[in-house]
């Protein structure tokens, strides 16, 4: 088990600028030091599992108005259960054994939070979600 949670923080990226200071919340110090690596880390993932979720729900993305693309994102974030569940499953399934058992000690606030950034990082990722052009 040791070498699985030094491994997990070995492939995390550094992010730059972050700070964790003592006088920050538990959950800001959590946000900072594990959410937001993890969730970096797990970029190009969400981006592909977010493309893959456009596709099954046969929605024409790229033909959408950017407040309603922003929507979609919204939506499905929170209010597609299934979908919700299962990048709340991307991200805690990178946690070390320690940062789950932080994590379970205030989940719903977590959740919160890991949300927000999640529908943050796809807004911010809009061109990154359109089709794919297909090669000749």
């Amino acid at each position: 088990m040791m070498q699985r949670n030094k491994d997990l923080l070995e492939i995390r990226p550094v992010i730059e600028g972050i700070q964790l200071r003592e006088n920050m919340s538990f959950d800001e110090k959590f946000q900072n030091k594990t959410l937001r690596p993890v969730i970096k880390l797990q970029h190009d993932l969400l981006i592909a599992v977010f493309k893959n979720y456009i596709q099954k729900h046969k929605i024409v993305f790229s033909q959408l108005s950017l407040d309603k693309r922003i929507t979609y994102i919204e939506n499905a974030i929170q209010k597609d259960t299934k979908f919700r569940n299962s990048v709340k499953g991307m991200i805690i399934g990178q946690f070390t054994t320690e940062e789950y058992e932080i994590y379970i000690q205030n989940s719903s606030a977590l959740n919160k939070r890991m949300m927000n950034m999640v529908k943050k990082r796809l807004m911010d990722s809009l061109q990154l979600l359109e089709p794919s052009p297909i090669p000749n």
